[in-house]
């Protein structure tokens, strides 16, 4: 069964950093696409940052202080967040877009881990 655990969330000061981390395991075969969406209270889940091959996109919102990488050997994905904001504030989840065996077939799927916290505050 293919998971995906996030890590590396807390609470922080606004101008401070933090590190998200988030492992998919399983059968797996293949990802082509990762990335880390979040979501406020009252708002919708939004996108965050994605990466897919040596491509990479950001949200404006956190362009120039985030940096998406990826270990494809590992199966993971991190988020380096920098100059953080209370606006950042959210629970951050995990995505990936996979290729994966089950009974000897192969699928492909989008998954998504279960989210970490990150709060920005005094």
């Amino acid at each position: 069964q293919v998971q995906l655990v996030e890590s590396g969330g807390g609470l922080v000061e606004p101008g401070g950093s933090l590190r998200l981390s988030c492992a998919a395991s399983g059968s797996i075969i293949s990802i082509k696409t990762m990335g880390w969406y979040r979501q406020a209270p009252g708002k919708q889940r939004e996108l965050v940052a994605t990466i897919s091959g040596g491509s990479t996109t950001y949200a404006d919102s956190v362009k120039g202080r985030s940096t998406i990488s990826r270990d494809n050997a590992k199966n993971t994905v991190n988020l380096q967040m920098n100059s953080l904001k209370p606006e950042d504030t959210a629970v951050y989840y995990c995505n990936a877009d996979l290729t994966y065996y089950r009974y000897s077939l192969t699928y492909s799927n989008i998954y998504w881990g279960r989210g970490t916290q990150v709060t920005v505050s005094t």
